[in-house]
């Protein structure tokens, strides 16, 4: 005889456009804060803890409401009397409004809180945060939506749950040059008329708009997502964003014709004879092509690199595995202080740039390979090569689980981890810790302040 259950009656849903009054009783991982209305879940944007709100209702998802603040009328003693931007629906930087010592406190407990789910790791020995030199103004790229008419062209991000694009304008977490190259590419359709593509109607031409600055050069690098290969409108607005920023030395165009919201296609073309952005952490340079990852920090990637440097130990007699390692940042910090270092990234334009970086910097000690991170040990452990020191730098959603056992396998002295996720480092050092290897200490970094997002730095031994 089978049995059939009903879920329970859902609360009702607040009306969208309608203002409610809210009780903030925390934040969630992704900066909003949480609080009920109805006994119906509500995330709002802006609010602190503490705190007693109004909102106005911005969407309803299946189980929660969106909702972003109009008003405060029980203030949190965190809270900054003039925040840095006033752009209430931007969801950007949900901690903008909260002071920065109090930001740095709720980072570290929560990355306590993602680490208190595993046994293994209860004695782990969490730092506090270190700050960012720069609170402020220290993006040092932007990847932007371009959407609207030509005649009046909306450059900016898409609003939380929309496909609606919020110009955001002259925004506090860029460099100056980023936002100064914003403010002209708007001008530049305008006066240029360039057409801008339609998501809806799949026409147009303009689609993002990517700005990259190098801080020691105050150099910076424009380019052009398009859905197709287009020369003469992009040409003029080239030349027009150099007439008002002189600082632009590299003009690219980069060919998307994909559905979708993924920015890069696989084609770069440059209207400049300048391709590429150099830049420095301490004493290491790098060449910035359109699409090679780069930290958006430069000061706190320099703090992220030199507690790597310190934790490695380096004798000079090591040989180090740098798994993901992007365009050889950490590979090539090291690698006067290493025998030898091994670079691993799945994205072969990366380490054509990781090997490019490598000889800027005159290092020959430093070898790249392109292909999957698991399969690539596999192969270093079938011939017998041996690491004292492994790095793993995974994205957001961290290593896979075969990759953490064939590092195992190889028996390094020591692994350090750089993670710019809380719960999937903790996933992962807890399946390392079964693995006989035990994380120490975690330095947590501040490499994205005003928002809820920190990287971490992981001391694992066996």
């Amino acid at each position: 005889m089978s049995r059939t259950t009903s879920e329970p009656p859902r609360p009702p849903k607040p009306v969208i456009g309608q203002v409610i009054t809210l009780a903030a009783t925390s934040l969630n991982e992704e900066g909003y804060a949480l609080s009920t209305f109805e006994n119906r879940p509500v995330l709002v944007t802006g609010g602190l803890p503490g705190e007693l709100v109004q909102a106005r209702v911005t969407h309803n998802g299946r189980r929660e409401t969106f909702a972003t603040l109009t008003k405060v009328l029980r203030r949190s003693p965190d809270r900054l009397i003039s925040p840095p931007c006033g752009h209430s629906a931007c969801d950007g930087c949900p901690l903008i409004a909260m002071n920065y010592p109090a930001q740095l406190a709720w980072k570290r407990t929560a990355i306590a809180k993602a680490f208190n789910p595993f046994p293994r790791l209860r004695d782990v020995d969490i730092h506090d945060v270190a700050p960012s030199p720069q609170p402020l103004h220290y993006r040092t790229s932007a990847k932007l939506v371009v959407a609207g008419k030509f005649a009046a062209p909306v450059i900016g991000i898409y609003r939380k749950n929309s496909h609606d694009v919020l110009d955001i304008g002259d925004c506090p977490l860029h460099h100056p040059l980023i936002n100064r190259v914003i403010a002209s590419v708007r001008e530049g359709i305008r006066k240029g008329k360039v057409p801008i593509y339609s998501p809806r109607s799949g026409t147009g031409l303009l689609r993002y708009l990517v700005v990259r600055v190098s801080p020691t050069e105050n150099r910076a690098m424009a380019v052009f997502v398009t859905a197709e290969r287009s020369y003469n409108e992009l040409h003029h607005l080239g030349k027009y964003i150099q007439g008002m920023v002189p600082e632009v030395t590299v003009v690219a165009q980069n060919v998307n014709a994909s559905a979708g919201n993924v920015v890069f296609g696989e084609r770069d073309f440059f209207l400049t004879r300048e391709r590429y952005l150099r830049d420095k952490l301490g004493d290491v340079g790098f060449a910035i092509s359109p699409r090679s990852f780069f930290q958006v920090n430069n000061d706190g990637a320099r703090i992220i690199y030199d507690k790597v440097r310190e934790w490695a130990a380096l004798t000079g007699r090591e040989k180090v595995l740098d798994m993901y390692c992007g365009i050889g940042g950490i590979s090539i910090f090291l690698a006067r202080q290493a025998r030898e270092v091994v670079g691993i990234e799945v994205v072969e334009a990366a380490v054509a740039d990781a090997e490019r970086n490598a000889r800027l910097n005159g290092i020959a000690n430093c070898r790249f390979e392109a292909g999957d991170a698991a399969e690539l040990l596999e192969e270093l452990r079938g011939e017998n090569e041996r690491f004292d020191l492994v790095v793993l730098n995974p994205p957001r959603k961290g290593c896979d689980e075969r990759v953490l056992r064939e590092v195992a396998a190889i028996a390094p002295g020591k692994i350090i981890y750089v993670s710019c996720a809380p719960q999937t480092l903790a996933r992962d050092l807890a399946i390392l810790a079964g693995l006989g290897y035990r994380c120490r200490e975690v330095q947590p970094v501040d490499m994205f302040p005003q928002t809820p997002h920190v990287e971490n730095v992981a001391l694992i031994a066996p």
